[in-house]
């Protein structure tokens, strides 16, 4: 039972397809030779006439866009395949332009394809469909062979064992045909993809660019996350906490006859809801300043200096406000350096500097302290490696310049969309 059931699916799995594949042999025949004529006048050429070499090579360079469109519509109608589009050269209808687009590896590489590959091609789409004609013509003979003259099947009164003969290398072609087609469009597709379609730098590229855009797009959504947690804490458990430590402060202040136990649970638990505030306060800080995003990084830096144990000036020169995530981390990296400084640096004072270069903001903090901050050895996600890793997030760059004494200076520079 099994095997009656694949011999039954058999010439389905090989003929599904090679109608479809013939097709897309068959038409593209025709495209493969439309170049032959113009190399074989540019070997004439050569042999007599070379001035006129250079037009065979442009005739060809010239036709080759409309050939790769003929090539494109091919595969689109025949076999529902979308071949890939190299990089476009950039607009424009002057001579520079023009020249621009000649000098194209993309264009060479199309014709390439047209003059070099389409020939070898053409060469065996014309044995495939051979193949198929002699399958055919070979395998439909006791159909055809009526046709002839009676005189031949008297005379011939061999031809039926001769036909039988013929009608078996014909199934035998049949069930070729299939396989060296579907061999021979594998081999054109993949020279249509290779030389028509984008290069490997030019899809590396391409992917770079997507790769990028995918994780500016996580960042955005990050950041954007961490400010709606800030806007929900603040608005929402924080306003609970501080009418807590209102309610239970007035608790305190106003009910005089209570036993001292109970004043002293309640004085207990104001305490604690105020440290809570701070804790929550220094939290919401940590996600996203809510001045940060009102009032940018000037007063969001001056902030955070004027919280410092130390001195720090701080000095921001921003003709307009970066991204919001490139801003962020503007802020973090600067709020993180500040706090090294106070735990490690024993430094006396601090300087923050914040300007924008063109599509570059400038970060530079600086302090007077004992030095020998190392990149290479902080733990990684930890002080120094994490700020520079926060900062490669968004492509930019990250020094640490502190010898042995001080000072310590940390230099960012990150890309601003334009």
């Amino acid at each position: 039972m099994q095997i009656t059931t694949w011999l039954k699916l058999v010439p389905g799995r090989l003929f599904r397809r090679a109608g479809h594949r013939t097709a897309l042999v068959a038409a593209g025949l025709p495209l493969h030779l439309a170049v032959v004529p113009l190399w074989l006048w540019l070997a004439g050429a050569i042999a007599g006439a070379p001035a006129v070499i250079p037009l065979p090579v442009l005739l060809t360079l010239a036709v080759t866009p409309a050939l790769t469109a003929g090539q494109r519509r091919r595969y689109r109608a025949l076999v529902g395949k979308d071949l890939p589009r190299p990089a476009a050269p950039g607009p424009g209808r002057n001579w520079k332009s023009a020249v621009r687009r000649l000098t194209t590896r993309a264009l060479w590489r199309q014709a390439c394809y047209h003059a070099v590959a389409g020939p070898l091609l053409a060469v065996l789409d014309l044995a495939v469909l051979a193949v198929w004609a002699a399958a055919l013509v070979a395998a439909s003979i006791y159909v055809w062979i009526w046709a002839l003259p009676p005189q031949w099947r008297v005379t011939d009164l061999g031809y039926t064992t001769q036909a039988a003969y013929i009608t078996a290398g014909g199934l035998a072609l049949l069930f070729l045909g299939p396989r060296l087609t579907g061999a021979l469009v594998r081999l054109d597709t993949r020279a249509a993809e290779v030389l028509l379609g984008p290069s490997r730098t030019e899809k590396l590229t391409s992917r770079v660019a997507d790769l990028a855009e995918s994780r500016a797009g996580v960042l955005d959504a990050a950041d954007a996350e961490r400010r709606r947690i800030e806007r929900d804490l603040h608005d929402g458990v924080q306003q609970r906490l501080v009418s807590l430590a209102v309610n239970l402060g007035l608790a305190r202040a106003t009910l005089d006859d209570l036993p001292a136990d109970a004043r002293k649970v309640i004085d207990e638990a104001h305490r604690e809801a105020k440290e809570a505030i701070t804790e929550l306060n220094n939290l919401v800080r940590g996600l996203h300043p809510a001045v940060l995003e009102d009032r940018g990084l000037d007063a969001a830096l001056s902030g955070v200096a004027a919280r410092l144990p130390i001195p720090a000036r701080v000095a921001v020169d921003l003709p307009r406000r970066p991204s919001p995530t490139v801003e962020a981390v503007a802020y973090f990296v600067v709020s993180e350096a500040l706090t090294n400084v106070v735990k490690h640096a024993q430094a006396t004072r601090a300087d923050v500097t914040v300007e924008r270069i063109g599509e570059t903001l400038l970060v530079v903090v600086a302090d007077d302290g004992a030095g020998g901050a190392d990149l290479a050895a902080a733990g990684g996600g930890t002080g120094l490696a994490g700020l520079a890793k926060r900062v490669a997030s968004v492509d930019g760059t990250f020094s640490c310049r502190s010898p042995a004494g001080g000072p310590t200076v940390i230099t960012v520079e990150l890309p601003c969309a334009p």
